[in-house]
């Protein structure tokens, strides 16, 4: 099964833990989603980042890898439930994107024994995502 839809940022708190260079350093951001379409719901996520290069001015000129988890509670084609994605992304010229797994075992609901995969991509087209998913 597949679904697709958009999201917003509701709240980014990001803080840097480690200047490794004046350019180079290390955060932990703290993130809040609102997701819509065929996933809605709203998502909170953890991310630890590394910024090979950091411009403060304009950080669309930033680049930077960055793992997470998600949380997301919602309702997903229609099954109201939460589960939680391991997201593996980057950010390079003002584009974010991502590849997603849902964690085994972490379905609730009616989305208990959900897996699969997914991504996203954020540009100035707006923000993605799309979900394949399954059910043991």
């Amino acid at each position: 099964m597949k679904a697709k839809g958009t999201y917003t940022v509701k709240k980014w708190e990001e803080l840097s833990y480690q200047q490794m260079t004046p350019e180079k350093k290390m955060t932990k951001a703290s993130v809040e989603y609102n997701l819509s379409g065929e996933i809605e719901g709203k998502a909170s996520v953890e991310y630890l980042m590394f910024y090979s290069h950091s411009d403060p001015k304009d950080q669309h000129k930033s680049s930077a890898s960055y793992v997470g988890l998600i949380y997301f509670d919602g309702t997903l084609s229609g099954k109201s439930g939460s589960f939680v994605l391991e997201d593996n992304g980057t950010f390079e010229g003002g584009v974010a994107k991502a590849a997603l797994r849902i964690a085994k075992g972490s379905g609730t609901g009616q989305l208990e024994g959900i897996h699969g995969i997914g991504m996203y991509l954020a540009n100035r087209e707006g923000c993605h995502f799309e979900l394949e998913y399954n059910f043991d």
